[in-house]
């Protein structure tokens, strides 16, 4: 899947050589991405550079330069409604862990699930969320429930298979880690214990933990943007 290792690393380096060479090659495709972006002319194209830039940044722990370009991407993304790439801008600021990391993800996860972006973008800001939520607390499963709900509205065909077995193992997980759900039986009263088989409920819920994590630092209009939505 393209996206669920969306920052890759260089975790098959096996020594300090191969750490270094590969860190070298990171350096060199940073120089000429510079180039690149120093010529183009289209904003659109200039926008995809920088998001391969924020991602190159992020390899070399350059996490301020990544919030920096992931920043400029989404300004260029945004006005224009490219939604998939403003979704992407945001996992690098969130990935870039500045200050308000949070407040990238929760402007990035809102435009996932508002907006019909492509939906293993969407599981993996909601898989953020996952991992940054306290085990005991309802926020990771009311998420993780909503990436099984995009999947299930979105994917089609052998993607949808793939994403559906990965929300569903996303949801065993955090039922264990939240109520030691251990087999099905339990599994289903925990689920219906949440109302995590009401979108109308978990939706809501999940938009007051936007609210948490973004603290009115809306970076769109979301209410002229509910306002075009069919």
């Amino acid at each position: 899947m393209k996206y669920l290792n969306v920052n890759p690393s260089m975790q098959g380096a096996e020594d300090s050589g191969d750490i270094q060479i590969a860190t070298e090659l990171l350096e060199k495709k940073l120089v000429e991405l510079d180039k690149k972006l120093a010529q183009v002319s289209d904003t659109h194209k200039r926008a995809e550079l920088l998001l391969d830039y924020g991602h190159t940044c992020l390899e070399l722990k350059k996490n301020f330069e990544a919030w920096q370009v992931g920043q400029e991407a989404f300004k260029i993304f945004a006005p224009t409604e490219d939604w998939d790439g403003a979704v992407l801008a945001c996992n690098v600021m969130f990935s870039a862990d500045q200050p308000d990391s949070l407040v990238a993800l929760g402007n990035g996860v809102w435009l996932a699930v508002t907006f019909p972006v492509e939906p293993e973008i969407s599981v993996v800001m909601l898989e953020h969320i996952v991992d940054e939520t306290p085990d005991e607390s309802d926020g990771a499963a009311v998420a993780a429930a909503t990436a099984h709900y995009i999947v299930d509205l979105r994917a089609k065909d052998k993607e949808r298979e793939n994403l559906l077995f990965f929300t569903n193992q996303l949801l065993a997980t955090v039922a264990r880690r939240h109520s030691n759900v251990e087999n099905q039986t339990d599994f289903q009263a925990w689920f219906d214990k949440l109302e995590l088989n009401s979108p109308e409920d978990f939706l809501g819920r999940l938009g007051q933990v936007l609210n948490i994590m973004v603290q009115d630092d809306w970076w769109v209009d979301r209410d002229a943007m509910r306002a075009k939505l069919p």
